[in-house]
Formats: C-alpha cells, sequence, structure tokens
C-alpha cells in the first residue's frame, strides 16, 4: 500500500493546530497568573477552570486512544463481546463515587496532588514509596496511548508506527511543557469535539458498506464469528467482577482525575465536573461499541483487506483503524484517523503532566529541596516530564496489546494506592506502620499471583486457577482481595503499633516514625511556648 497522502497532510493540520492552540493556552496562563502561584497555575490551572473547560478536559482525560481502540476490539473478539467491555460503565461509576465522597475531602484542605494527602498523613519517606506505583501507572498509560497511536497511522497512512509514536510524543511534551494546565484542558476541548464528530461521521459509512451484515442480526445469531453482544460464563464471573471494581475503585486515585477537580473554581464545581464527566465518558464509548459490532458483523473477505481475518491475523486491537480504512471512502477514514489522533493526545497530555506534577510537587519540593523556590520546582516538572515522556514512547515500541497495556497500567494502583487513599482520608488513626505493612503485604501478593500477559507463572494459586491455553490463569478475584487485604492491613497494624506505644508495651525509643510525636513531645512544648512566650523550635526538632 501506497503512502497515504492526503490523510499525511490532514494529520498534520490537526497536530499544527493542537500545538498552536497549547501554545495559546500557555501564553493566557502566564498572562493570569498575575498576583497567583506559579506551581500551582502550572498544576491546577490556579484552581480557577471553569465549569464548561473542566467537563471537556475531564471527559478527553479518559477518553484516549486505548479506550475508544481498546472498546472496539473488545466488543469485536469472540471470546469478549460488549458483555466484556466494562470501562464505559466503570468509568462513569468511577467519576460519580470520586465526586460524591472524595472530592469534597480533597478540596478542604488545598490539597495540589493525590500525593499530598498521604505524605501528610504518613510522612514523605512513605509517600515516596507511595509514589512510584502511580508514576508507573501513568508512564503505561501514555504508552499505551501512544502505541495504539502508532497502529493507527501504520494501518491507515502506511507510516511506521516508530515515526508517529516518536512525532505525536514530542507534540504532546512540547506543548505540556509550555502552558501546564491550561495548555491541556483548552487542547482537551478541541480534541474531544473532534473526536466526537469524526466518529459519529464515519459510523453510517460502515454500517451500509456491502460487506457488512446488519449489527442488530449478529448482535444475538451466529454469521462471520460467535454474536458480538458476548456471553460470561459461570466459571468467568469471578474475574468479571474482580476487573469492574478494579475499573471502579481503582480509577479513583489517580492524579489525571483529582487535577481536574482540583482546579475547579470551587467545591460545587468540581463536584458537578466530576458527575457530568461520567456521563460524558459512557456516551463516548457507543462509537467504539458499534464499530467493533460492525468488525465482528463484516465479511472481510469481501474487502480489500482479504482473509485471514483481523482476528486470524492478530491484529484484533486495531480493528477500529482497519473499520474505518477499509469500509468507509478514503477521505471518510482520514477524519476518523483524525478523531485516535485527538483521543490519543487528549489522554497522553494528561498523563504526562500528572507524573511530571507529583514528581515537582512532591517528591522534589517536599523531599529532595525542602527550600526549591517556585522556578526551580517549575524547572524540575519540564524536566521529569522529557524524562517520562521518553520513557513511555520507549515502551510503547513492545506493547502487544493495547487492551492489555491500558488495563495492566493500574492494577498497582489499585491494589496499593487506593486503600492507602481511603485510610489517609477518612480514617485519621492510620499510621506510618500501618501504611508500610499494607504496602508490604499488597505488592507482595500482587507480584505472587503472577501476570499471564507478562507470562509471569502464579506462585500463589488463588481458588480457580486453571491453565488456560498452556498459561496459568487467575478466575478468583483476587485484584479486589488483595485490595481489601491491604486496606485492612493498613487499619490493624496502625492500631496495633499505637496500643503499643500508648501503653509502654514497646518502648518509646522503638517509635522510629514518630507516632506518638504528637501527643508526648509537641503539644506540651506548644504549650510551653504559649506559657513562657518563647520559641520552643529547637526543643520540637530535638524532641522529634
Amino acid at each position: 500500500m501506497a503512502l497515504n497522502i492526503p490523510g499525511l497532510v490532514s494529520l498534520s493540520v490537526f497536530f499544527m493546530l493542537t500545538l498552536a492552540i497549547g501554545i495559546w493556552a500557555s501564553w493566557k496562563s502566564k498572562k493570569d497568573q498575575q498576583n497567583r502561584n506559579p506551581t500551582e497555575m502550572a498544576i491546577v490551572g490556579g484552581r480557577n477552570i471553569n465549569v464548561f473547560i473542566g467537563l471537556f478536559t475531564a471527559t478527553a482525560t479518559w477518553v484516549g486512544g486505548a479506550y475508544i481502540n481498546g472498546t472496539a476490539e473488545i466488543v469485536y473478539l469472540p471470546s469478549k463481546g460488549l458483555l466484556w467491555v466494562q470501562a464505559p460503565v466503570g468509568f462513569a461509576l468511577s467519576l460519580v463515587i470520586g465526586g460524591f465522597f472524595f472530592v469534597n475531602q480533597m478540596r478542604s484542605k488545598n490539597y495540589v496532588t493525590v500525593m499530598d494527602p498521604l505524605q501528610e498523613t504518613y510522612g514523605n519517606l512513605m509517600g515516596s514509596l507511595l509514589f512510584i506505583p502511580p508514576l508507573l501507572g501513568e508512564v503505561f498509560w501514555f504508552a499505551a496511548i501512544l502505541a495504539s497511536l502508532g497502529a493507527t497511522m501504520r494501518v491507515v497512512l502506511n507510516i511506521s508506527s516508530s515515526l508517529a509514536i516518536i512525532i505525536s510524543a514530542c507534540t504532546v511534551i512540547l506543548y505540556t511543557l509550555l502552558g501546564g494546565l491550561y495548555s491541556v484542558a483548552y487542547t482537551d476541548v478541541i480534541q474531544l469535539v473532534f473526536i466526537t464528530l469524526s466518529l459519529w461521521v464515519c459510523i453510517p459509512f460502515a454500517l451500509m458498506n456491502s460487506a457488512t451484515e446488519s449489527i442488530y442480526y449478529t448482535a444475538t445469531h451466529q454469521s462471520h464469528q460467535d454474536p458480538w453482544i458476548g456471553k460470561i460464563e459461570k466459571q468467568y464471573l469471578g474475574r468479571w467482577l474482580d476487573d469492574f471494581f478494579y475499573l471502579v475503585l481503582g480509577s479513583i486515585p489517580w492524579q489525571t482525575y483529582f487535577q481536574r477537580v482540583l482546579s475547579a473554581a470551587s467545591p460545587g464545581q468540581a463536584r458537578l465536573i466530576s458527575y457530568l464527566s461520567g456521563l460524558g465518558c459512557f456516551s463516548m464509548a457507543i462509537p467504539s461499541v458499534i464499530i467493533g459490532a460492525v468488525a465482528a458483523s463484516t465479511d472481510w473477505n469481501q474487502t480489500s483487506y482479504g482473509l485471514p481475518s483481523p482476528l486470524e491475523r492478530g491484529e484484533s486491537a486495531m480493528v477500529l483503524p482497519l473499520v474505518l480504512h477499509y469500509l468507509c471512502p478514503a477521505y471518510i477514514s482520514i477524519v476518523g484517523l483524525g478523531a485516535i489522533a485527538a483521543a490519543a493526545m487528549s489522554s497522553a497530555d494528561s498523563a504526562l503532566l500528572s507524573a511530571g506534577s507529583m514528581f515537582a510537587h512532591n517528591i522534589y519540593r517536599k523531599i529532595l529541596r525542602k527550600e526549591a523556590t517556585d522556578a526551580e520546582v517549575l524547572w524540575a516538572m519540564r524536566i521529569s516530564m522529557l524524562v517520562f515522556g521518553a520513557g513511555a514512547a520507549g515502551l510503547a515500541f513492545y506493547s502487544s496489546s493495547v487492551y492489555d497495556l491500558w488495563f495492566l497500567s493500574g492494577e498497582l494502583v489499585y491494589a496499593l494506592l487506593f486503600p492507602q487513599l481511603c485510610c489517609a482520608l477518612f480514617t485519621p488513626s492510620t499510621n506510618t506502620y500501618g501504611s508500610a505493612a499494607g504496602f508490604l503485604v499488597g505488592l507482595l501478593l500482587r507480584l505472587l499471583a503472577g501476570e499471564p500477559a507478562l507470562s509471569i507463572p502464579p506462585i500463589i494459586c488463588y481458588p480457580a486457577c486453571c491453565l488456560v491455553n498452556e498459561t496459568y490463569s487467575q478466575l478468583f478475584p483476587f485484584k479486589t482481595f488483595i485490595m481489601l487485604l491491604t486496606l485492612g492491613t493498613i487499619v490493624a497494624v496502625s492500631y496495633l503499633a499505637t496500643v503499643l506505644f500508648q501503653r509502654n508495651l514497646l518502648p518509646r525509643r522503638w517509635d522510629v516514625c514518630n507516632i506518638m510525636g504528637g501527643t508526648s513531645t509537641l503539644i506540651p512544648l506548644q504549650q510551653m511556648e504559649k506559657q513562657m512566650g518563647s520559641p520552643v523550635v529547637a526543643l520540637e526538632e530535638n524532641g522529634a
């Protein structure tokens, strides 16, 4: 297939338009940051993002290239089908739960990142360990997005996927570096509009193609493959529930989410953005579901793609761009390609900004260099985004399945970070000992459970563990089990440590985390300072 020149030109125009909007937003942020903290402007937009922009950027954050490609892929796969497409409902419920339970807790204390309550409750050392899971999650997410975009450009434009990944990564890194959240939010508006219009324009042409049967018929009847509605067999119900709870609860403790709600002008607007973006996230999956159904209803031998089918060629992850390219006119497929590029960039910039924000604010400023100026923090943020972006682009070259890479990106966050965040916000009596014990227990149990996608065999075989295609598969809802066990460990060990030190069952000098310092040392010293009218900072430091 020859190089698709019109498609390449139109995509170049879209990339330049996105970059121009990002640069304009960067200029706007510099204009608006007078009398405001420049670091806070870059990370949470000076807490001045209105509902309209906030709704678009919150929705676009989740509706990425992996989201729309992965949804179509799961619908198309005969072994899965629509009943296994859990992300739209899972993300929507996650945003509603986040708005109802978590937004007020985070906004009331003016937190900047999701790591702030963790560091405040468990200390900087524990906070640096807890920083690892979300960092890996953001990098893997960025890599999944770039991989899906590279695969799309290879199919539709006939250019190297590596070249596409590099160009996309450079564009996203550039405008995110320049404007921070302002650039990300304003580019998300045009990207989300482009995704919506482009995919819906393509759908009628795909449905009316002569090679495609009625998707209403193939939903429940055998045609070129099994019905695309899918089914959930009894032995896989545990895994289905595990994946569903993972999406609902595991999608909450991400900086990409809290960055949006923390940037809103008021707590009420933050909750509204969270609720409405859940609805938007669900509705944005409808075009991908239809395209996946079309792919399952198509006789590929009647198209220029020919046989074997995408499933037999191992190209099911690219079924959405394949439908656009082979079932739509050339000028329409170009429009669809723009939608995929827009989706990829709308989530990629969010992941990049999230990773850089947490490193600069929670690691550089609070641990590595506590006396750092705002200018230093901004430069640390920019350099870290360059490093993380380059690393994610490198990982994107090795992705084998868009959906697997996307799904794996949050497992550590679900098992390790979600329980820690819940305890920090809703159980203030927990302490560093409980946090460390929960982290170690959760990490160990997750690693010992194995990972089929990475060909890692399980050491611990939970109930219903079975051998599928020469690979051990955990059918027990082990991810949710590990999350709950981590939560219980944090609470139990925190309580035990407090009792042991309060009742002097363990000597106070063994309290290396100083969990008793607040009651045994700090309060009397504050009272002494108040009574004597003299500072006792040095005494407090010695006592701590």
